[in-house]
């Protein structure tokens, strides 16, 4: 049978009910019945209020995924700019520790050119402050060199001190530098006076402390000596201004089989961490000037 002649409207018993236009009729009419209602008599708001209590769970199971995926960004930015705060933060402490390191070494060395300064004062002899540029090469001697040279007019034999008492002696000078021998080299001596007593003795470098201590000798072992004495300058050899701190009194050993006591001294001077001192012209050639106008 061909398919144009098949009946395509329902069988009788299949029809139930009003039709399809009839059904938009209705529902258009109900459409515009409540739209009129709502509009003039506030009808539908009980139900719309219904309605929104009904879908108010669902809604905020909607939303969640927005907000969570929100919250998520919102973390991640605040993450970034915490992390970026503490890093700042740290390079700002940093900055802050090594402004505050060099504010105490700068504290420090001003303190040290202080007492530096108050040490020159209490002599009359001329001076000229030097920096300590590095300690000599030889292992055997100690020595350190100076920033200071002949240009500047240091003088071989010059006496040199820091802030609290004598260092050394200068040496070697060369054009632009100088070569200062420490007072606990075993081939420097200075001739001392026991402030306490007022006797006179040579203080030398004592080679048997490593280079880093002082030695009284030819001292009678029932010589006037304690433990804590401070040695001075005596004035007597013509390099040094008298009174100058050079060493205390450490360790007394008097053995039997010498008549002299063996006095072992520590330098008043910081012989091993140094940065600046004075370099004070030796005595003799400070007092020439002073003669001549006499004569």
């Amino acid at each position: 049978m061909p398919l144009g002649t098949l009946d395509r409207t329902a069988p009788p018993l299949f029809n139930q009910g009003p039709s399809a236009l009839s059904r938009l009729v209705f529902c258009s009419a109900l459409a515009l019945l409540l739209m009129v209602a709502d509009a003039r008599f506030d009808m539908v708001s009980p139900v719309r209020k219904a309605v929104g209590a009904v879908l108010s769970p669902l809604q905020w199971l909607a939303l969640k995924p927005v907000q969570g995926v929100v919250a998520a960004g919102r973390y991640f930015e605040d993450l970034q700019g915490a992390q970026r705060g503490e890093a700042e933060a740290r390079r700002a402490m940093v900055l802050q520790a090594e402004r505050a390191s060099q504010a105490d070494a700068l504290a420090a060395d001003n303190a040290r050119l202080r007492a530096l300064l108050e040490l020159r004062q209490n002599t009359t002899v001329p001076g000229r402050a030097a920096e300590v540029l590095y300690d000599a090469a030889d292992p055997y001697t100690r020595k350190i060199v100076i920033d200071q040279g002949l240009t500047q007019g240091i003088r071989p034999g010059s006496p040199v001190i820091d802030e609290q008492g004598v260092l050394g002696q200068v040496t070697l000078v060369q054009p632009f530098g100088s070569e200062v021998t420490l007072v606990v080299d075993r081939n420097l001596s200075i001739p001392v006076q026991n402030a306490r007593t007022g006797v006179r003795s040579v203080a030398f470098g004592d080679a048997s402390a490593g280079g880093a201590g002082m030695e009284l000798r030819f001292t009678s072992a029932n010589a006037d000596v304690q433990e804590g004495d401070l040695l001075v300058t005596s004035g007597v050899d013509g390099v040094y201004p008298a009174g100058l701190p050079v060493a205390r009194v450490e360790r007394i050993e008097k053995r039997a089989d010498t008549p002299f006591a063996r006095i072992h001294c520590v330098p008043m001077a910081r012989v091993g961490a140094v940065r600046y001192v004075m370099v004070l012209a030796p005595v003799g050639t400070a007092a020439a000037p002073a003669s001549e106008p006499a004569a």
